[in-house]
C-alpha cells in the first residue's frame, strides 16, 4: 500500500441502507477507508440524509468523531439528550452510547464519520436493509 491513500469521495458510490419497519431510517453512505483499504488503525465513511431521514438507533463498537460538512440535524443520545448540528461541527460520540442523527433541515445533511478502529460493527434497533440485519459494519469485520 502507498503511504498515502487518497479517496474521491464525490464519485464513492453510496449504498442505500433503511429500516424494514420505519421508513424514516433511510440514509446512503459508504467507507472511504478501513482496514485494508488505506488505514490500517481506523475507519472513514461518508454518507447522506435526506430531508426528514435519520440513521436510526444504534450503537458502534468504537469511538466516532463526525464533521458535518452540509445540512442540518439533531444529534441524539440515550437518556434524552440532545444537540443541534450544523456545517462545521464536530462531535464526538463514545462507546457504547446508543445514538441517532435526524436531518431536520430541508437539504441534505451530508457528513463524514471517523472511526477508531480499523474493523468494526454497529447494531441498529431497527432490522436494517440492506442487507436484512440488525449489525452493519467494515467490509472486513468478520477478519
Amino acid at each position: 500500500m502507498s503511504a498515502i491513500y487518497v479517496v474521491d469521495t464525490v464519485a464513492l458510490p453510496r449504498a442505500q441502507v433503511g429500516g424494514v419497519d420505519d421508513p424514516s431510517v433511510r440514509w446512503a453512505g459508504a467507507f472511504a477507508s478501513c482496514g485494508e483499504h488505506g488505514a490500517t488503525q481506523s475507519s472513514t465513511i461518508v454518507y447522506e440524509i435526506a430531508p426528514g431521514g435519520r440513521l436510526g438507533w444504534h450503537t458502534d463498537a468504537t469511538e466516532e468523531t463526525q464533521y458535518i460538512l452540509g445540512g442540518s440535524g439533531e444529534l441524539r443520545a440515550e437518556g434524552g439528550e440532545t444537540h443541534h448540528v450544523k456545517p462545521g461541527d464536530v462531535f464526538v460520540i463514545p462507546t457504547p452510547l446508543r445514538h441517532d442523527l435526524v436531518n431536520t433541515g430541508k437539504e441534505t445533511l451530508r457528513a463524514v464519520a471517523f472511526f477508531a478502529a480499523a474493523m468494526f460493527t454497529q447494531r441498529f434497533d431497527n432490522v436494517m436493509l440492506a442487507p436484512d440485519v440488525h449489525v452493519l459494519g467494515t467490509p472486513n469485520r468478520d477478519g
